[in-house]
C-alpha cells in the first residue's frame, strides 16, 4: 500500500496571501497547476482587526459565518463566486479592504481527502444525520446558521470519551462535558449524532456541520503534551504542514493558528487566532514546520507549557513520503 493516496495536497488544499483594493478582484491562487475548486474558504485580514469569515459551496457565495464569533449567518460581499484555480471578492471590508494583507485557507470537499459538509435542519431530538465520508470522522465544527450560539468542536483525541465533550472554536475555554451536544455518542462511517442542544440541533433552524476524517500524508489531528523547554516536543504528521492550529485543551488559552505562507520561512512565530479578530501578531510560540511534522521553539502557553494537554489541526504541503517512496525535505 502507498504511504499516501495524495501526492500533491495542493489539490484539495492551498494557502494564499493577496492584498485588497476596495472594489472587486478574483484571487488566482499560486499552484493553478492543481486546478483547486474549493468549496470552502475562510479568510482573516492580516493587518487589521477584522473578523475571520467563512464562505462555503453548500451555504452558497456571499453567505457568511464568522469563527470567532457565535453570529448569525449574514449575506455580504465577501467571496461572491468559486472557481477552477481562483475565487472572486466583492468590496466588503472583511475580505477587500484597500491597501489591506489577507490570508486565505481554502479547502475542496473529497471523500479522496476526507472533507464533508452537511447542512440540516434541527429538531431538538436526540438523532443521527448521515454524511459522506465513508469513514469515521476525527474532528467536526458545528454552527448554528440562524441564531447567536458558539461553534462546537468535537476532536476525536480531546479526551479518553471524546463524544462527552465539547470545545467552543469562538472562546478560550478549556474542554469541558455537556451531554447536549453530541449525546454522548461518537461519529460512525456513516452518521454523526447531535443531541437536544439549540447550538447543534434547535427546532427547524438551519446548520452546518465541517467534519474530516484523517487522511495519510494530508490531514492529522491529534494531540501532544507539553514540555516547557526552548527545545519543544515534536509532533509527528507524517507530511510538512501547510496550515497548523494549536489549542491548550486542559486549560484556558485562545486557538493559535499557523501557514506556511505568511512567515514563510522557520521559525514561524506569526500567529492568528480563531477565536479572536486580532491582527496577525507575533506569539512568543516559535514553531518549526519540518519535513515530517512540527515542533515547538519556544515556552509559550498557547504552545509548550510543562505537562499540559495540547490539540492540534493540521493539514499538508507535502507528504512526508509520496507514493512512489520519495521524501520531501524540510523547509
Amino acid at each position: 500500500m502507498a504511504y499516501t493516496a495524495i501526492d500533491n495536497p495542493e489539490l484539495y488544499f492551498q494557502v494564499k496571501l493577496y492584498t485588497g483594493n476596495g472594489s472587486t478582484q478574483t484571487i488566482t491562487y499560486d499552484n493553478t497547476d492543481a486546478d483547486l475548486d474549493a468549496d470552502m474558504i475562510w479568510l482573516k485580514a492580516r493587518n487589521h482587526a477584522y473578523s475571520h469569515q467563512l464562505f462555503d459551496t453548500v451555504r452558497g457565495a456571499t453567505k457568511l459565518l464568522n469563527p470567532e464569533a457565535g453570529e448569525a449567518e449574514q449575506t455580504l460581499s465577501g467571496i461572491t463566486a468559486f472557481a477552477t484555480d481562483t475565487f472572486a471578492i466583492g468590496s466588503d471590508a472583511g475580505t477587500n479592504a484597500s491597501d489591506k494583507t489577507y490570508v486565505a485557507w481554502c479547502w475542496k470537499e473529497s471523500a479522496t481527502s476526507g472533507f464533508d459538509m452537511v447542512s440540516y435542519s434541527g429538531n431538538e431530538t436526540n438523532r443521527t444525520i448521515s454524511h459522506s465520508l465513508s469513514a469515521v470522522p476525527h474532528l467536526m465544527i458545528i454552527k448554528n446558521r440562524e441564531s447567536t450560539f458558539n461553534w462546537v468542536v468535537y476532536h476525536h483525541k480531546n479526551t479518553s470519551a471524546p463524544q462527552t465533550d465539547y470545545l467552543y472554536l469562538a472562546t478560550d475555554a478549556a474542554t469541558a462535558d455537556f451531554d447536549g451536544h453530541f449525546n454522548d455518542t461518537a461519529p460512525t462511517s456513516s452518521v454523526f449524532t447531535v443531541g437536544t442542544d439549540t447550538g447543534v440541533n434547535k427546532n427547524s433552524q438551519g446548520h452546518m456541520n465541517y467534519l474530516w476524517t484523517e487522511k495519510q500524508g494530508f490531514s492529522k489531528f491529534g494531540s501532544y503534551e507539553g514540555n516547557g523547554a526552548d527545545d519543544g516536543t515534536f509532533v509527528w504528521t507524517g507530511f510538512r504542514p501547510a496550515f497548523l492550529i494549536i489549542k491548550r485543551s486542559s486549560s484556558t488559552e485562545d486557538w493559535y493558528l499557523y501557514d506556511n505562507k505568511r512567515d514563510g520561512y522557520n521559525v514561524i512565530d506569526t500567529a492568528l487566532a480563531p477565536s479572536l479578530n486580532n491582527a496577525e501578531f507575533d506569539t512568543g510560540a516559535e514553531i518549526d514546520f519540518l519535513s515530517n511534522g512540527f515542533k515547538n521553539r519556544g515556552t509559550n502557553t498557547a504552545s509548550n507549557t510543562d505537562g499540559e494537554t495540547y490539540l492540534y489541526i493540521a493539514f499538508a504541503e507535502a507528504p512526508f513520503v509520496n507514493s512512489n517512496g520519495v521524501p520531501c525535505n524540510a523547509r
